[in-house]
């Protein structure tokens, strides 16, 4: 049994060929997908294809690099109604990115200001209904874990595509946050990620793909879908020294508990 706990399926690339994907996935011992949307665009496809497939679950969100698809707070009502879905298990993926340039009416600072803006309104939703969140990290550790830890009573947050060291990974542990790794820790120079991978408790971390990028060995440079995650849960088994089956159930019975619907 395993849990793709951070699939992109309302991508353009899989137009069409989701029920394949399902299908595929199934044959590989992929019980449960969770469908990540991005922008309020996106959202209806993504809950579309939730309520078409029994192993699909959603999350539903706006990205950082989507952060000027808003103005500014007045998102968070029509957020809230694709939020209270039944199938809606979480906010995500939501987060901040300063790797990638901001759009041309932006400054760098202004940017930054924006995307902590829609972040800081979307923590504030998932608290209210009690949803747990998937966090997008591109070189903003620092002050992304400076929003998200103040909501550590209140919600917990998967840092999804974790690519940081076992110090960067304590304090969120800590806090009772997780960590998520994609195929990129199967790559040959993926040192500092693969220690992290065999330290960490079993009970801190989940498997995803992020399809349809990252794919892992000996798939990599090719699309990404959710049947490669076992690929990526027997890798870490590897590295860790356990039974395959064993981690893919321990992470499954994590995504269970962390992937939870709405309180009503």
């Amino acid at each position: 049994m395993l849990t793709d706990t951070h699939a992109h399926l309302a991508s353009t690339q899989f137009t069409d060929e989701v029920p394949a994907l399902v299908a595929r996935a199934r044959e590989a011992g992929v019980t449960r997908i969770i469908c990540v949307g991005t922008t309020l665009e996106d959202a209806p496809r993504v809950l579309k294809i939730a309520e078409t497939h029994d192993e699909v679950f959603a999350t539903v969100g706006i990205h950082p690099c989507d952060a000027d698809t808003v103005q500014d707070e007045s998102f968070v009502e029509e957020l809230r109604r694709f939020a209270q879905h039944p199938k809606v298990v979480g906010l995500g993926e939501i987060g901040l990115d300063y790797y990638h340039k901001p759009p041309e009416r932006f400054t760098l600072e202004q940017w930054k200001v924006q995307q902590a803006m829609v972040l800081k309104a979307q923590l504030e939703l998932a608290s209210e209904l009690r949803l747990n969140v998937v966090l997008h990290n591109r070189e903003s550790l620092e002050d992304l874990t400076a929003q998200v830890f103040p909501y550590s009573d209140r919600l917990r947050a998967v840092f999804h595509c974790f690519t940081g060291s076992i110090t960067d990974a304590t304090p969120i542990i800590e806090r009772g946050h997780l960590v998520s790794f994609t195929g990129n820790v199967t790559y040959k120079k993926a040192d500092a990620i693969q220690e992290t991978a065999r330290n960490l408790p079993e009970d801190a971390f989940m498997v995803e793909t992020d399809c349809p990028y990252l794919a892992p060995m000996p798939y990599r440079g090719k699309r990404n879908e959710p049947a490669c995650v076992a690929n990526t849960a027997a890798f870490i088994a590897g590295l860790r020294g356990v039974d395959a089956d064993a981690l893919g159930e321990r992470m499954s019975e994590t995504a269970r508990k962390f992937f939870v619907p709405a309180a009503k």
